[in-house]
């Protein structure tokens, strides 16, 4: 047998507890209900954010989307203004 295998075997071992385990961990059940208490609200606080995060960056990514759109209008825009010049200028010569 492989020697990772024996470490492996003897890490994964069926253990007995330590004595006083049960009562230990009745007794933090018991008293731990503020620190599950706290990480609810650390997590809460985080979820907040991360939409708070979000939605602000959803609406950058709409004003940059937005402002592709203004400027593809005015080159549009600008080249239709420069043909009927050109227009105008032949029909004046």
């Amino acid at each position: 047998m492989d020697w990772l295998e024996e470490e492996l075997r003897r890490a994964l071992a069926r253990k007995e507890p330590e004595p006083g385990f049960t009562a230990r961990v009745s007794a933090r059940s018991r008293a731990g209900g503020r620190g599950a208490l706290s990480r609810r609200w650390l997590a809460t606080a985080a979820s907040v954010l991360v939409l708070a995060g979000s939605g602000a960056g959803y609406r950058w990514y709409q004003g940059v989307r937005a402002k592709e759109q203004v400027m593809a209008a005015v080159r549009i825009a600008g080249g239709k203004l420069n043909q009927v010049q050109n227009r105008v200028l032949e029909v004046a010569k």
